[in-house]
């Protein structure tokens, strides 16, 4: 990446049909620093725009026209294919974790799952967007706390202690080690402790270290998955 791409605002598209709310998305967003190149109220306008501007990563409604019932999670699912290095950040007026598994895939990076209501926090909401536009994930607390409705623990997490457990349902929110810490009134050395028994119960090895989170909450994600259906 040169400097001048390092550099430049992020470029952001944006796909919401409700006039004020796409309004009020833009705006946010652009008084966070980042470059909206694309608007759009329908999904099939998105994807086009989207695919004619590539930016760094798009902010979709989920329920959108011209069908109204999961067309901007179509679209989101087709940019994630056709635009691999593209993050996406889907809204939606309700806590549905499935949809947020559907849209991850098999590919943890670049996703975004969040309640509209989360507009109104601006700092949380554009940091989200931009720690999605970089590669990382943010996924939404109501949703992870839906996933962490008391049953029995699933197999593939078994291996980690119910702390363990905590630490990776926050890191599968988009928190930070500083983040968890203060999310779990532990020390910041607590949590690198147990993050890295984390990765190393799950068999994360560290080939690939920017990636391991991610790969993390996938492993969580997907142990869910049967509970949030």
């Amino acid at each position: 990446m040169t400097a001048d791409v390092a550099s430049r605002p992020l470029r952001v598209s944006v796909g919401e049909d409700d006039v004020f709310l796409r309004q009020g998305v833009v705006r946010v967003l652009s008084e966070g620093g980042l470059s909206v190149v694309a608007e759009a109220g329908n999904a099939v306008d998105l994807l086009a725009q989207t695919l004619a501007h590539r930016p760094d990563v798009a902010v979709i409604d989920i329920r959108m026209p011209p069908h109204r019932d999961d067309d901007g999670l179509r679209a989101g699912v087709e940019l994630r294919q056709r635009l691999p290095g593209m993050g996406v950040v889907m809204l939606t007026q309700y806590c549905e974790p499935e949809f947020a598994i559907e849209l991850i895939g098999e590919r943890p990076e670049g996703v975004g799952y969040l309640l509209k209501e989360r507009v109104g926090d601006v700092h949380d909401f554009v940091e989200a967007v931009t720690r999605v536009a970089r590669g990382g994930s943010a996924l939404d607390p109501e949703v992870v706390g839906r996933m962490l409705r008391p049953r029995a623990v699933p197999a593939d997490l078994a291996p980690l202690t119910p702390r363990e457990r905590a630490v990776l349902a926050a890191m599968a929110e988009g928190l930070s080690n500083q983040g968890i810490a203060r999310s779990l009134l532990i020390s910041a050395a607590a949590v690198e402790k147990h993050v890295t028994a984390v990765f190393r119960k799950l068999s994360i090895t560290p080939e690939a270290a920017e990636h391991r989170r991610v790969r993390a909450v996938l492993r969580y994600l997907r142990a869910q998955e049967p509970r949030s259906r």
